[in-house]
């Protein structure tokens, strides 16, 4: 059965739109207004109608005119525009006048009637907000009237004091139902949906807010969030058709604030069992990021490297990537392919070899280069007792793989370089003996700088590090901008400069295109994404992202 002919279609597009449209109108907030806007509520009060086993809850909490105002490039209008197209319907006119400051859409049911025979037929719901109840029910027997000219048979009925009206012609799991309760106005893709959203006000006890997770969840959320999402993360699963390894996190909030770098979505994943950080927090950025060039695309630093497979932020990546990808598939091992193919070409075990002995900062870089369809990469360790030994370990492995090690100066730097030797036939001389060329190339380069030991890809790469120090990433001033939003103390960075390595990114996660299309006014003026994780709630893994944009 086709979920998406109707309503289902219809809420797809309203989410995307309210999502596309909040971020835009947040860009255009951020780069045009220096006046601050917040919501007046950072929870969702169509909470209410909503079950508290429903997989997914998203909420704008903010009237979009006052995003609006600031769209000086006409995509919020256009979006409405479209959103609206087969409806006949005006927002100025018809909308307008009575929407609040709430938008919530969300996926109430897994399967509707319950009965796995005839597929699973997920439940959507919509509220609206609304300033004037009388108002609202005009719109709605306005939307209804136009769908009886264009074809459709309709019911109206009495229910729980609420009128309700929906499509009789269609099967039932693809009608729309609309009713005004409690000054929100409802649709949803079927009435029994409808029925049940009212029956959760009437029952307190059926509804998101009776939830313990839900209560323990929005507690995350920070005042004045302009809008917001709760996940429960095994009911998502389900919905999606995956089975998740290991669900350590049961919940997750994401809520967006504004502030004078960008757009911070801070998110919250929710356990009931301890929550074990990947190492002491660190109350400023690691002194590794000093080696790592300027140019990098994609950077990740932190500490502790040898923690970090028991981790509860490890746990968390082993749930998310099934979900984000739909299979096993590790999204950053594919965003740092040259490191994995270092992994598979050289007899080197990433986890064994070299993550076992970072017991201090690191930090690794893929660096882009015009012409080149591989990056170049930077690894920073800081020095300990045992790096010396190894480092020796890695020469070892280099040497056991048919590869030569071999010291040489550069610019007055003593460096290590693992190369591979082959040689060239020259023409026969006159006593016709030929003449051979030796050439090395190279499969990877180490030194000490300082308390730390540098492995790069190439000899260039090194040679950038140690003669341009005053262009290094910790003295960039748009990654210096990026941090200042992330709470300290906190567990590192993951840092992605968003024109240098989107090309990149395109590559390994192809589905983003389709993302790019849909926010295009948003990722044409994206500059850069900071991740980091930080807090030490008991049962609470809270990390940031911050999306910062050009003005």
């Amino acid at each position: 059965m086709n979920t998406q002919r109707s309503f289902s279609g219809f809420i797809v597009a309203g989410a995307i739109a309210l999502i596309v449209a909040a971020i835009a109108g947040f860009y255009w907030f951020f780069a045009k207004s220096p006046v601050n806007i917040v919501a007046s509520n950072s929870q969702p009060s169509a909470a209410i109608f909503i079950s508290k086993l429903a997989p997914v809850t998203v909420s704008l909490l903010v009237n979009p005119d006052k995003l609006q105002s600031f769209d000086s490039s006409g995509e919020l209008t256009k979006l409405k525009t479209s959103l609206l197209a087969k409806s006949g319907i005006d927002y100025k006119q018809d909308i307008q006048p009575w929407l609040k400051d709430e938008i919530t859409l969300a996926v109430t049911t897994l399967d509707i009637d319950r009965d796995p025979e005839n597929g699973r037929q997920p439940g959507y719901l919509m509220a609206l907000a609304t300033s004037k109840p009388e108002k609202s029910q005009e719109f709605l027997q306005l939307l209804f009237s136009k769908r009886v000219l264009a074809g459709a048979n309709l019911a109206t009925e009495e229910y729980q004091g609420a009128k309700v009206i929906y499509d009789s012609s269609l099967p039932e799991s693809d009608s729309l139902a609309g009713a005004v309760v409690d000054n929100f106005v409802l649709f949803a893709n079927n009435p029994k949906v409808l029925r049940d959203a009212i029956n959760n006000v009437q029952a307190p006890d059926l509804n998101l807010l009776s939830s313990s997770q839900y209560q323990k969840a929005i507690e995350q959320i920070p005042k004045g969030s302009l809008a917001t999402a709760f996940l429960n993360l095994p009911l998502v699963a389900q919905w999606q058709g995956l089975d998740l390894p290991e669900p350590t996190y049961d919940s997750e909030t994401v809520a967006f604030t504004l502030n004078p770098q960008g757009i911070l979505a801070e998110t919250s994943f929710l356990t009931s069992s301890e929550v074990t950080p990947t190492s002491s927090p660190l109350s400023k950025p690691v002194g590794a990021l000093q080696y790592i060039p300027a140019s990098a695309g994609l950077v990740i630093s932190g500490s502790h490297l040898d923690h970090l497979g028991n981790s509860d932020l490890a746990k968390l990546w082993t749930q998310a990537k099934t979900a984000i990808s739909g299979s096993g598939t590790d999204i950053i091992s594919r965003l740092i392919q040259p490191l994995a193919d270092v992994q598979k070409s050289q007899g080197i075990n990433l986890e064994q070899d070299i993550f076992s002995w970072v017991q201090g900062e690191y930090a690794v870089a893929l660096i882009p280069r015009t012409g080149q369809t591989i990056p170049d990469w930077v690894f920073v360790a800081e020095k300990s007792e045992n790096v010396p030994e190894a480092i020796g370990r890695l020469d070892a492995i280099a040497s056991s793989q048919g590869l030569s090690t071999n010291t040489i100066k550069l610019d007055k730097q003593t460096v290590v370089a693992w190369t591979e030797l082959t040689t060239a036939t020259q023409k026969a001389d006159g006593k016709n003996k030929p003449s051979f060329i030796v050439e090395a190339n190279v499969k990877g380069v180490h030194t000490t700088l300082g308390n730390y030991e540098i492995f790069t890809s190439d000899l260039a790469t090194i040679y950038e590090i140690f003669t341009d120090k005053d262009k290094s990433l910790i003295n960039n001033r748009n990654f210096q901008d990026s941090i200042a939003t992330i709470p300290q103390p906190n567990q590192g960075y993951i840092y992605l400069d968003w024109a240098r390595s989107q090309n990149l990114v395109e590559q390994q996660i192809p589905i983003l295109k389709l993302v790019e299309l849909v926010g295009k006014p948003f990722f044409e003026n994206l500059r850069s994404l900071t991740f980091s994780s930080y807090g030490n709630e008991s049962g609470t893994l809270k990390g940031g992202i911050l999306f910062q944009l050009d003005h």
